[in-house]
C-alpha cells in the first residue's frame, strides 16, 4: 500500500474543490470528468472567457445546494 505523498494530497483536495462542477455534470451526463474538463477549457478559448462567469456561478449554486440539504438534514437528528 502505498502512502500518498503531500503533493498528491493536495492535488487531490484541489481537484475535488476547484472541479467539482465538472466533476458534478461528469457524473450526472456519466461522461469521464477529464473530458468536461477538456471541453470546458475549449469552449473557455472559443468564446473569451465567458464560461469561466458561468463555472463560477454553477460552482457557487452547487455549493448553495450542498449548505441547504445539510440544513434539512440537522433539522431531523
Amino acid at each position: 500500500m502505498k502512502i500518498p505523498t503531500r503533493f498528491e494530497v493536495m492535488k487531490e483536495l484541489l481537484e475535488r474543490s476547484a472541479f467539482g462542477v465538472c466533476d458534478y455534470f461528469a457524473v450526472k451526463i456519466g461522461i469521464a470528468t477529464s473530458r468536461v474538463r477538456l471541453y470546458f477549457i475549449y469552449l473557455s478559448f472559443l468564446t473569451l472567457g465567458s464560461p469561466v462567469i458561468i463555472y463560477l456561478f454553477l460552482a457557487f449554486w452547487l455549493n448553495v445546494k450542498r449548505y441547504i440539504r445539510n440544513k434539512k438534514n440537522l433539522l431531523w437528528q
